[in-house]
Order: structure tokens, then C-alpha cells, then sequence
């Protein structure tokens, strides 16, 4: 390995108290469609809201440049909560990971925090967009989450299942399927993932993996606006919630990562279309009992499995 990844708090792991986190992403600081206002706005939401901890799943800067990156740490040294955060692809260009490394610390590490444990890798590789975990560290992996925490989550940047809307599936990594096997053995529950842009929640078996959006571009796809997750754990109940600078907040996704119930999960309405009776049958049955309305309502009352 080029580094030894950073393992601390490994016997720290708290029971019974409830875990906030706010998941940011993208803020690609030095970008042309970077917007302050939203930064600023943000650092004020994340005061009054006072999480457990603040995660950032990469691309901090736009070009890797030594001055966005000196830009970005003087927005994140704002946040008072713990700051966790780990490159992306933008962050690896003009070889940023080394001032990603002197500004922000290692690529890879291991936090605790309450009962919630996070593995968290560097998915990027130098100049590509393209992005991988590799083989060599599928072992750290694995035993980084040989735990007893009631919440396993792995973060990186790049998507690890396509999400709607977000381009060619060259944006998952390219040994998606490895590590998808790997995370479900070792009882993963969540991944948290960026990138594109695009905010999503997949559930594969009893994996989740929530992509966050932009916190701070303008670089958006569709009606996707700016955004960024919280994250909220108690007792078993897994609760996302989408926040929008400025703007309201939605939950986007629930579940119960003891039982494997799902009480919620939204779908994205720019993706979606109404079941036709020809194509479906009970489907539309279903649908004509329960008319459309509002469409978060509706998967409300779905019930457990169903997506």
C-alpha cells in the first residue's frame, strides 16, 4: 500500500445514544459554478443544527489547485463538530491528493462515533475521472468493520450502483461488483457516496446507498438543486433526510437496520411515471384504490420491501 490507512477510535464504540451526521458533498470550491452564498448558508444551517459530526464524500476543489484547497479549508475550519472527508475525483487532478493530505489529513480512515462506526476510502485515481478501491485494500476493509457497532457505514466518492440521471455507468468504480460483494459480507448497512451530482437512495438486500447531491454548484443536472443529507440513527431506525440551503428539508429515506423493515424510501418524481393497468395488472389496481396525490405519501404507505 502507498500509505497505511488511519484506524483510529477502533475501541471506542458507544451503545444507546442517538447519532447525527450531515453528509456534504461536491462543494467544488474554485469552480465557476461554486456560489458562497450557499457555502455561508450552510455553515449557519450546520451551527443550528449541531450534528454528532459533518462527513464530506470529495471533491472539494474543482482542479486540486493549492489555493481552492486553501479556500476549502478556510469554509470547513468554520464547522465546530467533527469534520470527516475524503477526495474526490476533482481533488485528485494536478496531483491535489498531496495537498488534500497537508490540509486535510489521510485518505483513508476509520471513525466512531457514539455506536455508528465509518470506514471511509479514497476512491480517486490522479487525472481520471474514473474511479476504483482495489483488491489491496479489500482486507483493511473487511476487518475495519470486524466491529460490534450498531451502525456499519462506508463512504467514498464515486457511485457504487448507477444512479438515474447521472450519465453513463463509467461513474461507479471500476470494481463495483467486488466491492458491492465485499460490503454486503461484512454487514455493511449504508454507503454514502457523491459525484454526479445526483441526490438518490438505492437498497440492494439489506444495503443501502444514499448519494448526496452538490452542496454549492450550480452544476446540475435536470431540476436536481443544490443539497446536502442528514443523517439521523437511534435505536435501530435509520432516518435521511434531504436539506436544501435556504430551503426546506424532506425525508428521503427510513428504515430499520435491526428488523430490515423499510418504512420509507422516495423515489426521484424526475424519473418516475405512472404504471399503466395494460403493463401491470394488480399494479394498477393498486394505484386506481389508492389514487396518486402526493407521491411521497404514497410510497409512505407502501410498506416494508416495497420500492
Amino acid at each position: 500500500m502507498d500509505d497505511v490507512p488511519d484506524t483510529p477510535g477502533a475501541a471506542r464504540l458507544q451503545t444507546g445514544a442517538s447519532v447525527t451526521i450531515a453528509q456534504i458533498s461536491d462543494p467544488h470550491v474554485g469552480s465557476p459554478h461554486f456560489v458562497p452564498n450557499l457555502m455561508n448558508r450552510l455553515l449557519v444551517e450546520l451551527e443550528e443544527l449541531e450534528p454528532d459530526a459533518v462527513l464530506c464524500t470529495g471533491d472539494l476543489t474543482n482542479e486540486g489547485f493549492q489555493q481552492e484547497y486553501k479556500s476549502a479549508a478556510a469554509y470547513f475550519r468554520q464547522i465546530k463538530q467533527p469534520f470527516y472527508v475524503i477526495p474526490g475525483n476533482h481533488d485528485s487532478r494536478n496531483v491535489g491528493y498531496i495537498h488534500f493530505e497537508k490540509l486535510f489529513g489521510p485518505r483513508y480512515w476509520v471513525r466512531d462515533i457514539g455506536s455508528v462506526r465509518i470506514v471511509a476510502a479514497d476512491s480517486s485515481e490522479p487525472d481520471l475521472n474514473e474511479g476504483r478501491i482495489g483488491r489491496e485494500r479489500y482486507d483493511w476493509i473487511r476487518s475495519s468493520f470486524d466491529c460490534d457497532a450498531e451502525l456499519k457505514i462506508f463512504a467514498m466518492h464515486h457511485h457504487l450502483i448507477p444512479v438515474p440521471g447521472s450519465g453513463r455507468e463509467r461513474s461507479t468504480v471500476q470494481d463495483a461488483g467486488d466491492v458491492l460483494e465485499l460490503l454486503l459480507a461484512a454487514g455493511v448497512d449504508l454507503v454514502l457516496t457523491g459525484h454526479k451530482h445526483v441526490p438518490h437512495v438505492w437498497r440492494l438486500e439489506h444495503l443501502y446507498v444514499a448519494n448526496a447531491g452538490t452542496v454549492s454548484s450550480l452544476k446540475l443536472r435536470g431540476e436536481t438543486q443544490p443539497c446536502y443529507a442528514i443523517l439521523h440513527y437511534e435505536r435501530g431506525q435509520v432516518r435521511i433526510h434531504r436539506k436544501y440551503p435556504f430551503g426546506s428539508s424532506a425525508l428521503i429515506a427510513h428504515w430499520n437496520v435491526r428488523t430490515g423493515e423499510q418504512y420509507h424510501r422516495e423515489f426521484e418524481p424526475l424519473f418516475w411515471a405512472p404504471l399503466r393497468a395494460e403493463d401491470t395488472g394488480r399494479e394498477a389496481e393498486v394505484l386506481a384504490e389508492d389514487p396518486p396525490g402526493d407521491f411521497a405519501d404514497r410510497t409512505h404507505r407502501s410498506g416494508p420491501g416495497r420500492r
